[in-house]
């Protein structure tokens, strides 16, 4: 069963005014999508933010983002530098393929000393 997980990237906080409670205090979040399989643990190019406001705690979606909100988040977007999308294999995967190269092993030798007839 694969696991995904978003990893922070980058967060900022933003002096604009909330279009909520026009409290002065946001969060602007930054994250990259990493999955975690059996066999291999993999980060993606996919990026998601999120922007909160810390006083009446609501999520502020891109509709009703300010003009300099909008700024902000584009300066802020252009410094979350993400890690390079790859793939990495876990201690499982190395060791199923240590177990198969010794069973191709042991069965060569079987076949070289006569133990298995052809």
């Amino acid at each position: 069963m694969t696991k995904e997980k978003l990893e922070v990237i980058k967060e900022a906080k933003l002096n604009n005014n909330c279009p909520e409670c026009f409290n002065q205090d946001l969060n602007l979040t930054f994250y990259q999508k990493h999955t975690y399989g059996s066999f291999f643990h993999k980060i993606t190019s996919e990026l998601s933010n999120k922007l909160v406001c810390n006083t009446c705690h609501s999520t502020i979606y891109p509709v009703s983002w300010t003009d300099d909100i909008e700024r902000m988040f584009n300066y802020y977007q252009k410094t979350a530098v993400p890690a390079k999308k790859s793939s990495k294999p876990t201690l499982l995967f190395y060791s199923l393929i240590l177990v198969m190269i010794a069973l191709v092993a042991a069965v060569i030798y079987l076949f070289i000393s006569g133990a298995i007839p052809l």
